[in-house]
């Protein structure tokens, strides 16, 4: 298939065009490279553009006979969507309208949203599955929860087949070291304590050490990257192959805590991590776990990577070297 991934050139983006290439299809690269890389775009054609750009997206989606999209491309830093709603709810929303436009005017009918954990807010029960009730605690999570609102409704008006995503922690990095992480700011738990680790930055912040899990830290599921993208890939032929619209959410149902990350890269570097330990943040749920298995029903899907030594060792290598 003929696929454009919108935001491409980003994190998650990246590596999953990698994937699309690996299992045959033909990725077109679209993003505005505000927070991508060009050097990130090794796998098919690169068209630069925004997502409100709604001329140029027809444009692409024509020229390039493009079957199904892919779309990663929005803002996702929690606490300046807190700081600043209008930027996140234009760009995550009201483009990604540009986007489903478009696609209706050219008649490709096919989408993989990425959606987030975030939509669920502070969660009633754990390990989450999708029908748990969604109620988002940040303009982040609710611009997320807003499009898979618009997905639905113009999947009953207009035929439009999507399949929203709910992933947890994305982490880790290609272990052929091609691509990796790379934000500004950086706010993942992982490349900043290896950061710390590698003596880049002070030391690692633990905001809260008295919630009720194991250690008294916040647990969090880490999905490795690339089983993040192998899904978006088999969702891509889930629907091509007539799969009913959905959500789905994505995590490996296993849950580790922030003090065993640091053990974990304290294991990798061979030294231990600098950290200092803080009051909660506010909004931050004690523990974050998905509930894997619709994924295995319906996609076939199951996490790769489960031990967090491999996740963090592939990110290791990738900022280690970068």
């Amino acid at each position: 298939m003929r696929v454009l991934v919108v935001g491409g050139a980003g994190y998650i983006g990246s590596h999953t065009a990698l994937t699309l290439a690996d299992a045959g299809h033909e990725p077109v690269v679209y993003d505005n490279l505000t927070m991508g890389h060009e050097w990130a775009v090794q796998w098919g054609e690169f068209v630069q553009g925004d997502l409100s750009d709604g001329d140029l997206l027809r444009k692409v989606l024509r020229e390039h006979q493009i079957e199904a999209v892919i779309h990663f491309a929005a803002f996702a830093y929690v606490g300046e969507s807190v700081q600043n709603p209008r930027k996140y709810f234009e760009n995550n929303v009201v483009s990604t309208l540009s986007l489903l436009h478009a696609m209706l005017d050219s008649d490709v009918r096919q989408i993989i949203f990425s959606s987030t954990c975030a939509s669920y807010g502070i969660p009633e029960q754990v390990p989450i599955n999708e029908s748990h009730p969604q109620n988002p605690i940040n303009p982040y999570g609710d611009s997320k929860l807003m499009v898979e609102r618009i997905l639905h409704w113009y999947g009953e008006a207009y035929d439009l087949k999507w399949i929203a995503l709910r992933y947890f922690n994305a982490a880790g990095a290609d272990p052929q070291g091609r691509i990796g992480e790379s934000h500004d700011p950086e706010t993942h738990l992982i490349p900043l304590v290896i950061d710390a680790a590698l003596e880049r930055r002070g030391p690692v912040q633990i905001f809260g050490t008295d919630y009720a899990t194991q250690d008294g830290t916040a647990v969090r599921d880490y999905i490795h990257v690339l089983d993040l993208a192998d899904a978006h890939v088999r969702a891509l032929e889930y629907l091509a192959g007539g799969g009913e619209s959905q959500p789905i959410n994505l995590g490996t149902g296993r849950g580790y805590s922030v003090r065993e990350v640091l053990e974990s890269v304290g294991r990798m570097s061979g030294r231990p991590v600098p950290f200092e330990e803080g009051p909660r943040r506010e909004g931050d749920p004690p523990e974050l776990v998905a509930d894997p298995s619709r994924a295995a029903a319906v996609l076939g899907w199951r996490a790769l990577y489960q031990e967090l030594d491999d996740i963090v060792g592939t990110a290791w290598e990738w900022h280690s070297k970068s």
